[in-house]
């Protein structure tokens, strides 16, 4: 999971780029970095870490240019060292940077080709330099021995669809050319585009979701299509071509239930709209089967649960009361690695009103149940502080399937629903009743609001991968390297400026300076 911003403007688009990541935090809060682009020269600063402790004063001043990339990461492949945190760049052909969200699902057998045909090296173990290394040879085989142009660009970009298997949104730039962003061929991963009209031109703008563009002033056109790539020049004329000819869409309705800003709309549907009726769908299922129990006032966990679980107290015609305190000045638990780190943190995160408790029947909803860590302590929260009943509603379906396109589920053993039934599970969270989501009514609820949507990919729930490579000797190799106990956390910093002339090779900045 991670969130990616390209922009070709008319003025310097480093504070753009900056204000841009701040907003897609939440996508990724591992590590964040940003590459300008001033003719030939590429200047780039990134490193483990939030937006806001990544980037001094002294790093934005070297970040000039007219266009840029940026990225902000949470690690699904390879590790947490800062010399993974993206942009990545390769110095052959033009020099190209590249930032990624989601996960290539046949990195390894590409990592084969390169070494074995294509006479590249991959100096990480990220998919994204995969990824990027890819893209450069093709876009080195379309350019041999003529000047480049966008249609080359674009056959590259047709080629990495026949090569690369997964999710992946993608931005680039090439330098002294322009920004490069396209979307895999089932448009799992969003990104979406921007214009903006200023005294000296228009300038453009791609990003993972539209409250980016929102926050930064820009008017959104569309979504980028599954399949397809947009290439803008830095004299910004924009471009765009279907890459592929299987392209169909599936975007993620994981992105619907928790990943995406409830202000974002992806796809054409509002995430805040869905979120609404997700919990009116919530509310008929409990009229449905609860009949006989007696619920005396619905509290949400926050924060992304809040619209499904308001929506679901007008419908029922109970009381909504906030019942947590949140402390907004620590991570969120789902995307934080490591089960202790996760555990630990929920306490420290949420604090309840004990006069909302106290003997009182308490139907708590959240968005989704994925290890349970944090539904457990929550239930125990609301009975420590007097609750006389604790049901839980997830407006999600059971998660019972890892992900395996750029969300942090890696493991079947840490997801709680994994071969467990209902029952099990609630006895596992300790609350009195449990009731989940049905799938045919979250697709029900999306597609409500755009119908040309026809497929979701909701591997997650139901354990169909759209791309339909994954097996089960993919699913045991990402869980002997992806998961909690595996995950490496190597702090350290990568502070570069890239010039393609070698005139000035800029200095590597110290961490903290």
């Amino acid at each position: 999971m991670c969130g990616i911003i390209g922009i070709v403007g008319k003025n310097p688009v480093n504070q753009l780029l900056y204000d841009g990541l701040l907003v897609l935090q939440h996508r990724g809060q591992d590590a964040a970095g940003i590459v300008t682009c001033d003719g030939n020269t590429f200047f780039m600063h990134k490193n483990n870490g939030l937006v806001k402790d990544v980037f001094q004063t002294r790093h934005m001043r070297s970040l000039i240019g007219h266009a840029g990339i940026a990225h902000v990461r949470y690690p699904t492949a390879g590790s947490s060292n800062a010399a993974e945190a993206q942009p990545f760049y390769v110095n052959s052909p033009f020099g190209i940077v590249l930032g990624h969200n989601g996960n290539l699902t046949n990195s390894d057998q590409l990592k084969l080709e390169m070494f074995r045909q294509d006479l590249r090296h991959v100096n990480t173990s990220s998919d994204s330099e995969v990824l990027l290394n890819v893209l450069a040879h093709e876009i080195e085989k379309t350019s041999r021995n003529a000047v480049l142009n966008t249609d080359m660009v674009f056959d590259a970009v047709s080629s990495v669809h026949r090569r690369c298997k997964g999710a992946y949104a993608v931005v680039a730039m090439i330098a002294n050319f322009g920004l490069l962003a396209f979307r895999d061929p089932n448009g799992i991963r969003p990104l979406v585009i921007g214009k903006a009209n200023t005294e000296k031109g228009v300038e453009y703008i791609v990003a993972s979701e539209s409250v980016a563009l929102d926050v930064l002033g820009f008017e959104m056109l569309r979504d980028v299509e599954p399949g397809e790539a947009i290439f803008i020049d830095l004299e910004g004329n924009f471009h765009s071509r279907q890459c592929s000819d299987v392209a169909k869409l599936n975007s993620c309705i994981f992105e619907y239930v928790y990943l995406a800003r409830p202000d974002s709309v992806i796809d054409g549907v509002s995430v805040y709209q869905t979120r609404l009726d997700m919990g009116k769908s919530l509310a008929d299922k409990i009229r449905r089967e609860w009949a006989d129990k007696q619920i005396d006032v619905v509290i949400p966990i926050p924060d992304t649960s809040r619209p499904s679980a308001l929506q679901l107290a007008i419908d029922l015609g109970l009381d909504y009361r906030e019942g947590f305190i949140k402390n907004r000045y620590i991570g969120r638990t789902f995307i934080m690695p490591g089960q202790a780190l996760r555990t630990k943190s929920v306490r420290q995160k949420l604090n309840p009103i004990g006069i909302e408790f106290k003997g009182k029947n308490v139907l708590l909803v959240d968005d989704s149940i994925v290890r349970g860590t944090t539904s457990q302590q929550i239930v125990q929260m609301a009975r420590d502080a007097g609750a006389n009943k604790v049901y839980f509603a997830s407006a999600a379906p059971p998660v019972r399937f890892p992900n395996v396109y750029g969300i942090d589920m890696p493991s079947r053993e840490e997801l709680l629903a994994t071969g467990r039934t209902d029952d099990e599970i609630c006895k596992e969270i300790g609350a009195d009743a449990l009731i989940y989501q049905d799938l045919d009514a979250l697709i029900k609820d999306v597609k409500f609001r755009n119908p040309k949507i026809k497929d979701f990919d909701c591997s997650c729930f139901d354990g169909k991968y759209v791309t339909g490579d994954i097996d089960e000797v993919y699913m045991t190799k990402i869980e002997s390297t992806r998961g909690d106990a595996k995950r490496s956390q190597k702090p350290g910093n990568s502070s570069t400026q890239l010039d393609l002339n070698l005139i000035n090779t800029g200095e590597t900045d110290e961490v903290g300076a």
